[in-house]
């Protein structure tokens, strides 16, 4: 069975969890997931585990591309929220930042792991992680964050992920981060063209030879949108992916998936529903089930 290790508890898989998207922004890229300021982002998030999400990731700078975002203006917008959240959620809150000064700050506040979108790229960070024990989600990412740049393509990106993770994983380790800490996200729309998101997701179980949880990040995405259109320059905007992203969350937990990070109440029934029918567990032992009628 994989764990991941975050701090101050274990989690364990099967049942695969859901993550819910906590932005402290006005800008976000989906219109329905911008809390604007911490105080609404409590409210959220605390909305979000009463509808049943299983863990909470807060960040407060979009991963799009867009103007620098200085670290102290991020960090009073995502400290707060985390700070809060953590003592009143009794769920895990992951802090979503790649800036190591912020995720110290947001460690201090109560955040059980970091999310990095910049794929273990600064030593500081992984030296902070291996320091504080905290869990870790390494994204897979080919360059800086928060810059465009055209996908390269790639003959085969299982292959590619699968090495590029194997190489990060390595690194980490050697900063002192142990392999429980880590968990890993194939960081589907960075750095992959569409028919790339495509094919990790097929091929999902192919990454458990790395040995580590799966942290899918796919909710409203553009690859998403685009296969909706049939066309990437045409892709249907964030707020019509709504049932494109439950199909993905559903086929995404039976490839094997453990954590699912999701914007929407759809999407974590998808999930419910998809773990129930791959594990068996869909209905409890005594419970009536209805007669068919019609």
């Amino acid at each position: 069975m994989t764990a991941w290790r975050i701090a101050g508890r274990p989690l364990e898989f099967p049942p695969p969890l859901a993550a819910g998207i906590v932005n402290v922004t006005d800008d976000s890229f989906f219109e329905g997931a911008r809390s604007e300021t911490p105080e609404r982002a409590v409210e959220d998030g605390l909305a979000l585990v009463e509808a049943g999400f299983d863990l909470l990731d807060v960040g407060a700078v979009p991963a799009r591309s867009g103007p620098a975002v200085p670290a102290d203006e991020e960090a009073a917008r995502l400290v707060p929220a985390v700070q809060e959240l953590a003592r009143r959620a009794r769920v895990p809150v992951t802090a979503d930042t790649f800036r190591v000064e912020v995720a110290r700050r947001a460690l201090d506040a109560g955040a059980a792991a970091i999310n990095d979108i910049s794929g273990g790229s600064d030593p500081e960070m992984l030296d902070l992680v291996a320091e504080r024990g905290c869990g870790y989600v390494l994204m897979h990412i080919e360059g800086p964050p928060r810059v465009d740049r055209e996908p390269a393509g790639h003959r085969d990106p299982v292959a590619h992920l699968k090495r590029w993770f194997g190489e990060r994983i390595q690194a980490a380790r050697a900063r002192g981060v142990a392999k429980e800490q880590i968990a890993l996200d194939p960081g589907l729309d960075f750095d992959l063209s569409v028919d790339d998101d495509l094919e990790v997701l097929r091929r999902l179980g192919e990454f458990r030879d790395l040995g580590r949880p799966l942290f899918v990040a796919l909710s409203r995405k553009d690859f998403l949108g685009a296969v909706l259109a049939g066309s990437w320059e045409r892709r249907a905007a964030a707020a019509e992916r709504e049932w494109a992203t439950a199909a993905a969350t559903a086929l995404a937990v039976a490839g094997g998936a453990e954590i699912l990070r999701l914007h929407d109440r759809s999407s974590l029934d998808a999930l419910r529903t998809a773990a129930g029918i791959v594990g068996g567990g869909g209905v409890r032992t005594g419970q009536p089930v209805p007669t068919a009628s019609g």
